[in-house]
C-alpha cells in the first residue's frame, strides 16, 4: 500500500518524507490548529495543492484576507523550501519560503517572507514580501 505523502516536503529524523496524516492532513482534515507559523505555512502550500480554497481563507487574517480565492486545477505544483522561520514574539512570526509551480506549461517560482499573527491561539497569515 503506497503512503500518502504530505506536498510541503516535510521530513522526519531519517530524512523520509511525512505521511500527509500525520504532516499537514491533520490540520486540513481535523481543524487542529498548527502549532507555529512554519507549520501554517506549510499547511497552507498544501491546501494550494489539494485546491482546498476553505482551508486558505480561514487561516488568513481578517484584516488582509480576500472576500473569495480563485485557484488554477490546472497548476502542477513542484515544490516547497522552506529557508527559514523566525519568531518575533509570541504572537508574530515569519517566515522565508521559495513555492513552485507550473500552470499553462510555464515554470513559475514565488520567493515570499511571509508575515504570520496568533489570536486566539490560531496562527494566521497576514501577508507577505515577494522577492
Amino acid at each position: 500500500m503506497a503512503v500518502d505523502t504530505c506536498p510541503c516536503g516535510r521530513a522526519d529524523a531519517r530524512g523520509q518524507p511525512l505521511a500527509w496524516a500525520a504532516c499537514c492532513g491533520r490540520y486540513l482534515d481535523h481543524d487542529t490548529p498548527a502549532p507555529d507559523a512554519e507549520s501554517l505555512m506549510r499547511s497552507r502550500y498544501s491546501a494550494f495543492v489539494r485546491g482546498r480554497r476553505d482551508y486558505l481563507l480561514a487561516t488568513w487574517h481578517a484584516s488582509t484576507r480576500p472576500p473569495q480565492l480563485e485557484l488554477d486545477a490546472a497548476a502542477k505544483w513542484l515544490g516547497l523550501d522552506v529557508r527559514a522561520h523566525r519568531v518575533l514574539d509570541a504572537e508574530h512570526a515569519e517566515v522565508d519560503f521559495v513555492a513552485r509551480w507550473r500552470e499553462a506549461g510555464r515554470a513559475i517560482r514565488l520567493h515570499e517572507r511571509s508575515r504570520f499573527l496568533r489570536e486566539q491561539g490560531r496562527w494566521l497569515y497576514v501577508d507577505g514580501d515577494q522577492f
